[in-house]
């Protein structure tokens, strides 16, 4: 028998899923965000670069820093919170 995958990506067939009509743009790749925005969390499937970790999506939070092309957003996880490293396609705007 096989060895069961316990990957980051592990189940997640629907939660990574994206129609037609959601493809990738130049856009998603060059928007600017605030810090203090609230953010969020849609992990774009076709760009694995930045990606947050599938726990975090559909998850809203708070821009708190740039890092580079990156944003750090302050996430709450059940009763603590959290910072969620991003690259820009994989964050919407509230």
């Amino acid at each position: 028998m096989p060895i069961k995958s316990k990957g980051p990506k592990r189940k997640t067939r629907k939660l990574l899923r994206r129609g037609n009509r959601e493809r990738l743009t130049i856009n998603k790749y060059l928007q600017e965000f605030e810090i203090g925005n609230m953010v969020l969390i849609r992990p774009m499937p076709s760009s694995h670069k930045g990606m947050p970790f599938k726990r975090f999506a559909g998850k809203i939070g708070v821009i708190t820093n740039k890092r580079g092309q990156s944003y750090i957003i302050k996430v709450m996880d059940g009763n603590k919170e959290k910072q969620v490293i991003s690259r820009p396609e994989h964050i919407r705007l509230i």
